[in-house]
């Protein structure tokens, strides 16, 4: 009996020593963790139970015959995080490149079928260099079989992806399809085609960071929705993401302990400036509305003409969505739309309700957006906002003009309560505009038009530019201070915390892709 316990232990040494030493001092030397060292940082201590440690590839070509490791080149199991259940693979750069085999396919797939049947996260922590190229087609399949269990998991359980290495070919669709992608600066990238394939087909010279680095993908593609400096940190971002989900769609979302006190938030009495056109930072604004030092931004650094992210209200988790007049005025363009329509149904999917800040002129105009199709771009947002059944409160701070008045989460298209502050303009479009358009005749005929137009101006926005006209109609339910907003939202949400609401019958519906 002794000499099996000897071999089990001498095994379980092996395999937890992955590629060897010279191997996992190389990831150092990179100013990489090791797989190993990932799952022990992200993970409570003690909780991690590994899965298929002991599993090896089954091919016999290409010399693989002659070198097998213990795992394969991915670790599995799963464990708890903040004493909640969750599952995780991380994949071992020092075994083959952390390339995917038939076998190191089947780890994953087995964790994701357990986090299904079970209700719980899946993490997956990416770092390979693709599909074994040994294995032929067997790999592809492989990847065919975690991509095919990512679209039935979305929406049912979290998938959270951390790319902490390369990331490149068919393996970036996996992570593509999960909910949230962290990125490492300087060690990890993300590509379809690498360097060397742009420069023959295209003659570019490009290296992989300005490719597919973690800044290209938090900033300009939009792929990525976090940028972390290190691999610490970004377990640390994953830990913080986990604490506002829920384990899965029949969940609530979960909440922490909070001591009601003193509501009011003067501050924001002063946030908007007088002059409408003037800009000013609505990070201020959710700061001050959500729970001290909760709001935690998504997709930061990319469309920062509207921000979204996680926050808590009296403690209980929300999902943000903002327009941003410190950036081109706030208005909705193409990224924008995308960015928070993609967030609006996560947030759906996991029953979080749905706060939205609005002051937006409208849609961005020109030709560059028109050709690119913000017309189905900006659809997708509306989409989203018609298609989620969560709780929907909308706060009117400034402008709500035009359709992107609708969009943004209008009583029209099914908010279930629409605040304004006395500072809202709800019309078509502003004030200069309209003016012209509508008192054309008489400004062109009159002796002074600079003046008319300022007399016209001035009418419309008596008229149009406040939020009374829309309260009298029921589209806004009431006009509030806003140093009450924090005190309206918390009854509010505590009001809708039962809310029912199914869509009708049908497969699913047809956004406009």
């Amino acid at each position: 009996m002794s000499n099996k316990v000897k071999e089990l232990k001498e095994k379980i040494a092996l395999a937890q020593l992955g590629g060897g030493k010279a191997r996992i001092e190389s990831q150092h030397k990179k100013g990489k963790l090791t797989a190993r060292e990932r799952l022990t940082l992200l993970l409570d201590e003690n909780s991690f139970e590994e899965i298929g440690m002991f599993v090896t590839h089954r091919s016999a070509e290409f010399g693989l015959e002659r070198e097998k490791y213990l795992g394969d080149g991915v670790i599995t199991g799963f464990g708890t995080i903040d004493g909640r259940p969750v599952y995780v693979f991380a994949q071992d750069f020092t075994v083959f490149g952390g390339s995917l085999s038939e076998a190191h396919a089947e780890k994953i797939c087995r964790i994701m079928d357990l986090a299904m049947k079970n209700g719980a996260p899946v993490i997956g922590l990416n770092d390979s260099g693709g599909a074994r190229i040994q294995e032929g087609v067997v790999s592809l399949g492989g990847y065919a079989d975690i991509f095919y269990r990512n679209t039935r998991a979305s929406g049912v359980v979290p998938q959270l992806s951390a790319v902490m290495g390369p990331c490149a070919g068919g393996a970036v669709y996996s992570p593509a399809i999960t909910d949230f992608i962290l990125m490492v600066e300087n060690t990890s990238y993300m590509f379809v085609t690498g360097p060397n394939v742009v420069k023959t087909v295209t003659h570019e010279e490009v290296t992989s960071e300005e490719l597919g680095g973690a800044s290209t993908h938090s900033s300009k593609s939009g792929v990525a929705h976090f940028s972390c400096a290190n691999g610490v940190e970004c377990i640390q971002y994953l830990k913080k993401l986990l604490s506002y989900i829920p384990q899965n769609c029949e969940e609530p979302p979960p909440s922490v302990e909070y001591t009601p006190g003193d509501e009011k938030r003067p501050a924001l009495n002063s946030i908007v400036p007088e002059n409408s056109n003037q800009p000013y930072d609505i990070r201020e604004v959710i700061e001050q509305v959500s729970d001290s030092g909760t709001f935690f931004e998504v997709h930061k650094n990319f469309a920062e003409n509207i921000v979204v992210g996680f926050a808590r209200l009296a403690g209980k988790s929300i999902g943000v969505v903002a327009n941003q007049p410190a950036c081109l005025a706030g208005v909705l363009d193409i990224n924008c739309s995308v960015k928070a329509a993609r967030f609006v149904r996560f947030c759906d999917s996991f029953n979080i309700p749905l706060l939205v800040f609005e002051d937006v002129p409208g849609f961005l105009p020109g030709t560059d957006q028109e050709w690119k199709g913000i017309i189905a771009n900006g659809a997708k947002l509306l989409y989203a906002f018609c298609e989620a059944t969560v709780p929907r409160i909308t706060v009117i701070t400034r402008k709500a003009y035009g359709g992107a008045y609708d969009v943004m989460n209008s009583k029209h298209i099914g908010a279930d309560m629409n605040y304004a502050w006395p500072t809202a303009e709800i019309a078509v479009m502003g004030a200069k505009g309209a003016a012209e358009i509508i008192f054309k005749k008489e400004i062109s005929e009159a002796k002074d038009p600079a003046a008319k137009l300022k007399e016209k101006e001035e009418a419309y926005i008596t008229h149009f530019a406040n939020p009374y006209r829309a309260a009298e109609r029921g589209y806004v339910d009431e006009v509030i201070l806003p140093e009450d907003t924090r005190i309206k939202l918390i009854r509010a949400f505590d009001m809708l915390q039962n809310k029912v609401d199914k869509l009708p019958r049908k497969k699913h519906g047809n956004i406009p892709l």
